[in-house]
């Protein structure tokens, strides 16, 4: 799967650079990889397309921009939230754990840490 991002980011250098520009400061190869893939998976519509950028400024299109940044914000945090929950096992409200949990349906991590919870600990010594 790595080797089929990276080919299709190298195809698509509009997407690599802002997808890339989505990186957090300090953040591992290990979690960007994985994290990207996430971001990439879920972008649909966000993600630049291959032509030419158009510039409007009409108010339909300053409300769409304002949609999207929207979307984009909510993706972003999405990802780091499964990203955090895969890596440094953080839990979420249900609902949103169901949510990234979805949405990063089909990605593999195999070399994730494994965590166990205080109500797993307590539910081994009962």
């Amino acid at each position: 799967m790595a080797q089929e991002v990276s080919e299709y980011l190298s195809q698509n250098p509009r997407v690599a650079a802002w997808v890339e520009a989505l990186r957090c400061d300090g953040e591992t190869d290990k979690h960007w990889r994985h994290r990207r893939d996430f971001l990439l998976r879920n972008a649909g519509d966000l993600a630049p397309a291959g032509g030419a950028a158009s510039a409007s400024t009409d108010e339909a299109a300053d409300a769409e921009s304002g949609t999207r940044n929207r979307q984009l914000q909510q993706l972003i945090s999405f990802s780091m939230a499964w990203a955090n929950h895969v890596f440094l096992g953080c839990r979420y409200p249900q609902k949103v754990m169901d949510k990234i949990l979805s949405m990063a349906e089909g990605i593999k991590v195999t070399d994730a840490p494994t965590y166990t919870t205080r109500d797993e600990l307590v539910a081994k010594k009962g």
